[in-house]
């Protein structure tokens, strides 16, 4: 096991280029399965929940080959079973895409509840609610979902909630369905129009994506494609957001900056100067950081994944500010990590109130999540002295290289082994 040990009062200059996002990724990769040929998928994010779900179709049977470090080939014609494997699939929330796919396919799956970040319950209620409209039965057992259908026939599904894992799931399982599917409250996310981009690309007929009323038409069969994933809004968004706390200029590439407009919005209320480019957004802080209040919401809404980092910009304005946190019950589990570093916040539920100070002060953190972690990272880089920060494998899950890449900015952060003895004692 490894740490990152990083000392803090760099200012983080230059560019940074952004990888694939991670939530298109594990969506479009199990979507492959759907195909009758051989599908390559270019920039691919290098993050062990891609390299878990890619191993998932490894062991289903499925071809799976890297032509270069972003692009990955895949043949799932020789794919004959409709059970994900267990093990790999409970550490990840993305194993439950393996369900609309393989019920497209099969109709029939079988995979392990969701895991990766404990923020709270992650229901698939709205999922089971989709693939029953279209005809499927479910059953639980010892946290398996098994989910069959005789036959999958299109119908109009409307979702309680907005939920991206649901409106995913449900248009893998309706792509091949016989007739019309409706989905109405669908999510709107760039992933979510990323997928159907994908299933469009191998012959699918999905309209409406990246509105609330997304139509799929079901056809008998999808080919094979070349895709390239969209880049990573959260990733790029964590970059800018570091760049503002160590009153840097940094310019972010290979970005959409029409998928970071509601980040871009908050920079600039806080006073940090954000100037857009055709596929890159650059990002200057020279003054104070002014307060600003946050609620997070379902895109185009302020992201949730991007809240803990911003939580950490938030510590360092002057003033009073607000985090109302309205997707996870357990998105604040990081503050008690800030506040060893001097952050002054205080939690009631899904409200966190945030008073600004001075700095930071470097101190030893451990990882509770992927976001968390790195905005823990963040706070590393512009608190005065040294961070160790542990359980860096939930960062790991989610930012291809990200220290390679901050060290590139002039960020002083290494990897280092944490010893045995140490690791041990952790267990």
């Amino acid at each position: 096991m490894d740490k990152f040990v990083v000392q803090g009062g760099c200012r983080l200059t230059g560019e940074v280029p952004v990888s694939g996002a991670k939530n298109a990724a594990i969506a479009i990769i199990p979507a492959a399965i759907l195909s009758d040929g051989v599908c390559r998928i270019e920039n691919v994010p290098n993050i062990t929940d891609v390299a878990s779900i890619t191993r998932i179709l490894y062991d289903m049977g499925a071809g799976v080959r890297y032509l270069d470090k972003s692009t990955l080939e895949i043949d799932p014609r020789p794919v004959r079973t409709y059970i994900a494997t267990e093990e790999l699939a409970r550490h990840m929330r993305g194993s439950y895409y393996l369900l609309g796919a393989l019920l497209g396919r099969f109709h029939h799956a079988v995979v392990t509840m969701p895991g990766g970040c404990d923020l709270g319950v992650r229901p698939i209620d709205q999922h089971l609610k989709g693939f029953a409209a279209l005809g499927a039965k479910h059953r639980l057992e010892n946290g398996m979902v098994d989910v069959s259908a005789d036959r999958l026939t299109g119908n109009n599904i409307y979702l309680d909630v907005v939920s991206v894992g649901a409106t995913a799931n449900i248009m893998l399982a309706a792509v091949k369905a016989e007739g019309t599917t409706v989905i109405e409250n669908a999510a709107k996310e760039p992933h979510i129009v990323d997928l159907a981009n994908f299933l469009n690309s191998m012959g699918a007929d999905i309209r409406g994506a990246g509105t609330d009323v997304i139509k799929i038409y079901g056809v008998r069969r999808l080919s094979g494609t070349t895709y390239s994933i969209i880049p990573d809004p959260i990733e790029a968004g964590t970059y800018m957001v570091a760049a503002a706390a160590t009153c840097g200029d940094v310019l972010v590439k290979n970005v959409i900056p029409k998928h970071l407009e509601s980040i871009s919005a908050k920079l600039e209320e806080m006073g940090v100067s954000v100037e857009e480019f055709d596929d890159s957004i650059r990002v200057k802080r020279s003054g104070k950081l002014n307060k600003c209040n946050i609620k997070t919401m379902p895109h185009p809404g302020f992201p949730t994944d991007m809240q803990p980092q911003m939580c950490v910009l938030l510590s360092l304005a002057q003033g009073t500010s607000i985090i109302n946190e309205s997707v996870w019950d357990n998105r604040f589990r990081y503050v008690d990590e800030l506040k060893r570093m001097g952050a002054q916040i205080s939690v009631d539920g899904k409200l966190a109130v945030v008073e600004g100070v001075d700095h930071l002060e470097g101190a030893p953190v451990k990882a509770p999540d992927l976001r968390a972690g790195a905005a823990l990272v963040i706070a590393a880089l512009c608190a005065r002295g040294t961070s160790q920060i542990e359980n860096i494998a939930q960062i790991e899950r989610g930012y291809e290289n990200i220290d390679e890449k901050i060290r590139r900015l002039g960020g002083d952060i290494r990897r280092v082994p944490i010893p045995q003895a140490q690791t041990a004692q952790a267990i």
